[in-house]
Order: structure tokens, then C-alpha cells, then sequence
């Protein structure tokens, strides 16, 4: 495939908004197994919505790499993207709901794939202005890989703070 980084990008957007889409019910489908929790959405907290963001975009930003090894900035410009959607899901969120109290269904989808959008977008910009030095490629996979135990953990093991809570529940986790 060519190395277009904006068809890269936007092909990235496009299996990031349908794999979190997919990821959003997987639990529920799967019968509820333990394995599937740790990549998919349990519940609707707003963790659990940065959870669906995340896995797509770090699968795709593993598959993406071995076609972009000559780009020394990649894992800095991958993390800083994937940290900056991960970020919006709450602002827009607690943002939003802050203001209105509580918001439709549909504000909550489309929150999830501006996420994903302007942080592809970002990462697009990113790999465009070449930029963004990456001093330690290592540290930088290391930190995603961070976010991925986290998400994992948690999943399990859930702090009993808001952004854990399934605001329908009202409960934390599985």
C-alpha cells in the first residue's frame, strides 16, 4: 500500500470508529467473558468509552508501524495523538453535561468519534510538519503500553471514582 500518511490516517480513523463501535456491545455479545472485558466497553462510564478509543487506536498504530519504520517521530507522534482522544472523551463529556446536565445518547456517540477524529487529525498534522522530535521512541511505546496495562487493570480492579461509574448502574467495572 502506498505510504500516503493522510490515507493512513484517515483508513485509521475509519477501523478506530467501527472496531469501537464493535467494542462498545463485544461484552455483552461475547455472553459476558472475562477475556473480551479487558479490551471492551462493561459498562458506560466514561473510562469504558476512552477503553474502546484506545484499543483500536493502538492495534492500528502497532500494524501501521511496520510501514512507517523509517519515520523516527512515529511512536511520539502515536502516543501524543492517542493521549490527546483519550483527553477529549471527558472534557467533552463532563463539559457537556456540565452544561446541558445530562446529554442524549447521541451526543455521547458523536463524542467518541470527534475524539477519534481530531485526534487523527492531530497525528496527521503531527506527521506532516515532521516536526515532533522523538527523543525516546522506547519511553514512548513504553507509555502506551502503560495506558494498555491500565486499561486492563482497571477493568478489574476499578477505582471507585466518577469516571469509573456506569451512570446508569450506578456501579464500577464489571
Amino acid at each position: 500500500m502506498k505510504r500516503s500518511i493522510g490515507l493512513w490516517q484517515l483508513m485509521g480513523f475509519a477501523v478506530t470508529a467501527l472496531a469501537g463501535t464493535l467494542l462498545h456491545f463485544l461484552y455483552d455479545w461475547s455472553g459476558k467473558s472475562i477475556f473480551i472485558a479487558a479490551f471492551s466497553g462493561v459498562n458506560e462510564s466514561t473510562w469504558e468509552h476512552m477503553k474502546i478509543l484506545f484499543w483500536p487506536m493502538f492495534v492500528y498504530a502497532i500494524v501501521q508501524s511496520f510501514f512507517f519504520r523509517d519515520r523516527e517521530n512515529f511512536w511520539c507522534v502515536k502516543l501524543k495523538g492517542t493521549l490527546l482522544g483519550l483527553v477529549l472523551i471527558p472534557v467533552l463529556f463532563y463539559t457537556y453535561n456540565g452544561v446541558i446536565s445530562k446529554s442524549p445518547d447521541w451526543i455521547n456517540i458523536a463524542i467518541f468519534f470527534i475524539s477519534a477524529a481530531v485526534a487523527y487529525i492531530y497525528e496527521t498534522r503531527l506527521f506532516n510538519k515532521e516536526a515532533t522530535i522523538c527523543k525516546n521512541t522506547k519511553l514512548a511505546i513504553s507509555l502506551l503500553c502503560i495506558v494498555a496495562i491500565l486499561f486492563i487493570v482497571f477493568t478489574f480492579a476499578t477505582p471507585q471514582i466518577s469516571i469509573f461509574k456506569d451512570p446508569l448502574t450506578e456501579t464500577y467495572g464489571i
